[in-house]
């Protein structure tokens, strides 16, 4: 096995004599899931069992299951604020190594889709809005992870920007913004050498992606070049002959699908050629070799996660912070000047770690803000934590730190299958109360119980809840049981997950232990997901608010966590404003009225409105930051890290700004007619000041840009030279951002990116970032020929720190050619 270009070359005529052992329907097997996480192993061929898992927040594995822990990252839209493919390639190599220990081979990441509107619901989990940025990062993490033996899966391809009717609606997409924005990623991914491709949900120009042969087949596999497996999302084939004769190549999960039984049918009668499903078996066949899990060819190289994995992402995690105002450099906080300090808000103590939906991965611990700063602050500093609101929709999952077991007296929960009969079909001990299966309940299940015996630190009026779609009864000690009956407002079994429907109980109580009991009627389906909850008594929200505000009055600094929650972003459904849940606001604006020293930090994968950023001294955005993201906040706020990340997408002052804000098919139908001019671009175009430009980020230093200079080498790209100094007091890392000008018929299109490169250098140096741009880059998609052209003419070249924030320009003339 070698390496070129990116691609891992395999003995294709091993491969053809491997095929050629395999009946049709040994061939068409293959090619459906053997269950919901895995395909058939043929041993007679020597293919084991391959293994596909969930990401891109981490490598989850074949369960959902909290005892099955996974390394949490910080989300991909953080990820690609740090402006920088090594960092990324860095954390790519961790997942892949991670996959390696799970033995998982095939990991469903990235996400590559684009930050067309800030309502999407998987906002968080995509790179950015602009697809050069978007196509350097995947580059970095496609060869991180695979370098590993690992397949990464780019997804979703194609035009998955929104949630909402997410299996049905149809995107209409011109070719132009087809070719210049939406494959810009993909094409970057094959480039890189990816080894899967997941086919969307969704249509295209009037075509199920699974059925979109133009997409699947002319354009990626035969244009681009992609040799390997084309995979469906879960459950979105629906036909047999035309999604095999498209390009799909896999179809998941199984064993039930269109597939199957159907397939081989559909290859006796001539609807779809053997020499169809022989192409497939050899790309499936591939990858298995290319990640190890076919006899006869060399496999990667060892693997392992690192001791040190949870440090890299903390530090992986802080680097990508950006740092948005800092007035009068209250920024970074220096411990040993502070006596009194004030960390406000529910976010400091429950940190928003992830989104939610199949991203969703089960880390050992989340580190807290507030575990975090009382770490990096020590005993020295006072800090006063007070909650001030709450934004949590439903009750609090139940702790298994209060809750034992009732068969061993160990922490956590006792789960039991039980059939019709009574008859206890299995039994587990679990450590959440919030538990989800993905076609891992035993056959015959009637009903699924859980029991524990809860203990109770306080009298009074306490809250239990259960949570999903389902028929229950919940018994709180030696009460009555309640009878319940819960039906989500959507058919997609991910917005149950993430959003469910709550029924609450009020139990008057005493301290003490008391038992609790659930039973749910098992659904006819194989994902079976629900929620045991609780809640102690707590005190009234405007006294809870008070208390805050008196905290910030008496404390030298207030630090005031805020953002959103696993509700407010997740699959399976898009954001309906880009209001923070609650009083969060609110709370903000209180703090700083009293405290000129208010600093912010929001914890959001998405942008949200800051109606009080200019109120505020100081804001800090720290994404969903992963497992690590306390102690990464406390390390950016201190300065032991520096927060040097820059924005991936446009943050507007209001939504209403947002030149793409719906996500709502019309008549099934979402229409791109804006073409390439949205973020950014489209800001500029109707002259709207967003609150915070794509680009933006300000970092613990100052950077005067002092020169810049071009030239065209004989490939055709142009090289650009940018001289810039740290004029701060501190070492310090800037992002030198390359824009181009001066195209478009009237030569006044937006500017748009084409590229960048980050320098170091400690106060008061200079240095030169250097950025090629290759001619692809400077082309444009020419509709009537169908063809990539550079029209000829002069161009400006823009060194910038921010798309608004432009420093110095030079011309460049450029000659007509095709690319």
């Amino acid at each position: 096995m070698n390496s070129r270009d990116g691609v891992t070359a395999v003995d294709e005529g091993k491969l053809g004599k491997l095929l050629a052992e395999l009946t049709l329907e040994e061939k068409v097997g293959l090619l459906t899931g053997a269950d919901f996480w895995s395909l058939d192993a043929i041993e007679k061929i020597g293919l084991r069992k391959v293994l596909l898992s969930d990401g891109p927040n981490g490598v989850r594995g074949t369960t959902w299951d909290e005892r099955d822990t996974s390394l949490l990252f910080p989300n991909p839209s953080a990820l690609s604020a740090t402006w920088d493919p090594e960092q990324v390639r860095r954390a790519g190599a961790l997942m892949g190594a991670q996959a390696r220990d799970k033995g998982v081979a095939w990991l469903l990441a990235p996400n590559i889709n684009i930050h067309r509107s800030p309502l999407g619901g998987r906002h968080f989990e995509c790179y950015s809005e602009d697809p050069q940025l978007t196509a350097a990062i995947v580059e970095g993490f496609v060869s991180g992870v695979q370098a590993n033996g690992v397949a990464v899966t780019i997804k979703h391809y194609i035009g998955n920007e929104s949630e909402t009717e997410r299996m049905t609606y149809d995107a209409r997409i011109s070719e132009k913004a087809l070719r210049e924005v939406y494959l810009v990623p993909f094409e970057a991914g094959v480039r890189a050498g990816a080894w899967s491709v997941m086919a969307s949900y969704n249509s295209v120009n009037g075509a199920s992606l699974t059925d979109n042969r133009r997409l699947l087949t002319e354009v990626l596999k035969e244009e681009l070049g992609f040799d390997g497996a084309v995979v469906s999302d879960w459950f979105a084939t629906r036909s047999t002959a035309a999604s095999a004769n498209a390009g799909l190549d896999v179809a998941m999960p199984g064993p039930q699908s269109p597939w199957n039984e159907a397939l081989v049918a559909a290859v006796r009668a001539g609807e779809v050629a053997e020499s169809v499903v022989d192409d497939k078996v050899l790309r499936v066949l591939r990858l298995a070799a290319r990640t190890g899990y076919l006899d006869g060819f060399a496999g990667p190289a060892p693997s392992t996660t690192p001791a040190d994995a949870g440090e890299q992402l903390r530090e992986i995690a802080a680097r990508a912070m950006v740092v948005l105002r800092n007035e009068g450099g209250v920024l970074p906080l220096a411990p040993s000047s502070r006596s009194r300090v004030a960390v406000l808000g529910p976010n400091a103590a429950v940190l928003t770690a992830q989104g939610g939906g199949s991203a969703h991965v089960n880390p050992t611990h989340i580190t807290s803000p507030l575990a975090g700063l009382r770490e990096a602050f020590g005993d020295s500093v006072e800090i006063d934590y007070r909650e001030g609101v709450s934004t949590q929709r439903i009750l609090p999952a139940i702790p298994a730190d209060v809750a034992r077991d009732p068969e061993t007296g160990e922490p956590g929960f006792r789960v039991d299958f039980v059939s019709a009969d009574g008859t206890v079909l299995a039994t587990e001990r679990r450590l959440a109360s919030r538990l989800v299966f993905m076609g891992t309940v035993p056959p015959c299940t009637a009903e699924v119980r859980v029991r524990t015996d809860l203990t109770v630190a306080e009298g009074g009026t306490h809250q239990f809840s259960v949570s999903g779609s389902g028929d229950y009864s919940l018994r709180i000690g030696a009460a009555e049981p309640h009878a319940i009956s819960l039906t989500s407002a959507d058919d997609d079994p991910i917005e149950n997950l993430v959003k469910p429907p709550e029924h609450r109980v009020s139990a008057e109580l005493v301290a003490g232990t008391i038992n609790v009991e659930m039973r749910m009627v098992a659904p006819d389906h194989p994902m079976v997901m629900f929620g045991l909850n609780h809640e102690a008594p707590r005190e009234a929200a405007d006294v809870a608010f008070a208390a805050a505000v008196e905290a910030a009055r008496n404390a030298d600094v207030a630090l005031v966590f805020v953002g959103t929650t696993d509700e407010v972003e997740s699959e399976g459904f898009d954001r309906v404003d880009l209001l923070l849940p609650g009083r969060q606001d609110e709370l903000v604006s209180a703090v700083a009225a009293v405290n000129p020293k208010t600093v912010v930090v929001v914890n959001a994968g998405a942008p949200v409105e800051m109606p009080w950023r200019d109120e505020v001294a100081a804001v800090l955005w720290a994404w969903l930051p992963g497992q690590e993201g306390g102690g990464a906040i406390a390390d950016a706020l201190t300065g032991v890290v520096e927060p040097g990340g820059r924005l991936p997408t446009t943050f507007p002052a209001v939504g209403a700004d947002s030149p793409v804000l719906s996500t709502q098919p019309v008549d099934g139908v979402i229409d791109y007619a804006e073409g390439s001019t949205f973020g950014y671009r489209a800001y500029e175009k109707a002259a709207i000041a967003p609150a915070y430009p794509f680009g933006h980020g300000l970092g613990y230093s100052t950077w005067d840009y002092e020169g810049i200079t071009a030239a065209e080498t004989e490939s055709g790209a142009v090289t650009v030279e940018v001289a810039v100094r740290n004029t701060g007091v501190r070492t310090g890392r800037e992002v030198v951002q390359l824009y181009l000008g001066g195209e478009g018929a009237d030569g006044n299109d937006p500017l748009r990116l084409v590229g960048f490169a980050s320098v170091n250098a400690d106060a008061g140096e200079s240095a030169t970032a250097r950025i090629t741009v290759d001619r692809r880059i400077l082309a444009r998609w020419d509709e009537s020929a169908a063809a990539w052209r550079v029209a000829g003419g002069s161009r400006t070249l823009v060194a910038a720190r921010s798309a608004s924030d432009r420093r110095l320009t030079t011309e460049i003339e450029l000659k007509d050619s095709a690319v």
